[in-house]
């Protein structure tokens, strides 16, 4: 499978800026206290939002990038 570099993701893509900040909004709300069902769907959050920027990576690479279900 042929790479197109082209279509990979700079790291000032708003993809990856969007999963830094979906991050730093996880953290603080552990910094400030929060718990339970809030903090676990920030954690949730950030997470998917990574995730999708491994798995696109992946795809344009050529790598294994496997449906998450």
């Amino acid at each position: 499978m042929a790479k197109d570099l082209n279509s990979v993701l700079p790291p000032d893509h708003p993809m990856y800026s969007d999963a830094v900040e979906a991050m730093k909004r996880y953290h603080q709300a552990q910094a400030e206290g929060i718990r339970g069902a809030e903090l676990e769907r920030l954690r949730q959050l950030a997470e998917h939002q990574f995730q999708a920027v491994t798995d696109y990576q992946l795809r344009i690479f050529g790598g294994p990038a496997k449906p998450n279900h």
